[in-house]
């Protein structure tokens, strides 16, 4: 069955500073909640102040993607209670993103970008004794939380799952070109892959880390659904998670 893609792309920027604070975004290997300061942790009265080199990082990618650049930089607040927000909101760009349109080939095939932006990485969770579904408990690391993100969004033109990696692969080597971001760091491109088969409902995992898992996921995706259509189910419209250890994807919360 044909399947429809849409890839969500957040990747960490190169710079020596957190996107509004001046903590070290150089956090691979570190004591865990050394590198945070009152900004990052959301302290009532902390200024946040934004680093030109991210806004710089920004517009370069947007330019390399063929993406128009809004004249105007508007930053909103995303609210939501997750633990790994410590202020409970999360510094982005929604309704005036950085650039919006553009595109990138992967051979023949146009694949169109709805919008690139800038917003604040999250603290990280780590599961101690399991997974993310079975863990014993759970620990946060902010000293992520507040390094600088672009998330890259495309349209849902991508056709198959070899061809959502091979665009990863492609727009990975411009990034890196440009200086804009270290391949090798930890977590440092990180996909939400949207997927619907057929004209089914979409389904959206989230949170996968390297090119191959996230063509895997999207297999186990497109063959899910396309086993759930052909038994007449309804695929819920649902956010799941990727275990990269069993190749599966599970549910993680229904979409409202």
């Amino acid at each position: 069955m044909k399947a429809t893609i849409g890839l969500e792309i957040h990747v960490q920027l190169k710079t020596l500073s957190k996107l509004f604070c001046s903590c070290s975004s150089d956090i691979d290997d570190k004591e865990p909640n050394t590198m945070v300061c009152p900004i990052c942790l959301g302290y009532p009265g902390s200024k946040p102040m934004l680093n030109k080199r991210a806004l710089e990082h920004g517009i370069t990618i947007a330019q390399a993607l063929n993406s128009k650049v809004i004249p105007v930089i508007r930053f909103s607040r995303k609210n939501y209670f997750y633990p790994d927000m410590a202020k409970n909101f999360q510094i982005t760009q929604y309704d005036v993103p950085l650039a919006e349109g553009g595109h990138l080939y992967v051979g023949e095939h146009k694949i169109e970008i709805t919008r690139v932006h800038l917003e604040e990485d999250p603290a990280k969770l780590v599961h101690v004794g399991g997974g993310i579904t079975n863990a014993r408990e759970t620990l946060i690391d902010y000293n992520r939380a507040g390094v600088p993100l672009v998330e890259i969004v495309t349209d849902p033109d991508i056709e198959s799952t070899e061809e959502a990696r091979a665009f990863l692969e492609k727009l990975s080597l411009i990034l890196e070109h440009l200086g804009a971001y270290d391949p090798h760091g930890e977590g440092s491109l990180r996909v939400d892959a949207n997927v619907s088969v057929e004209g089914g409902n979409r389904v959206e995992v989230k949170n996968i880390t390297g090119f191959r898992n996230v063509e895997k996921a999207l297999i186990y995706e497109v063959v899910r659904q396309s086993s759930a259509k052909t038994m007449g189910i309804e695929v819920v419209r649902e956010t799941r998670h990727f275990d990269a250890e069993t190749g599966v994807t599970s549910t993680l919360r229904l979409k409202e």
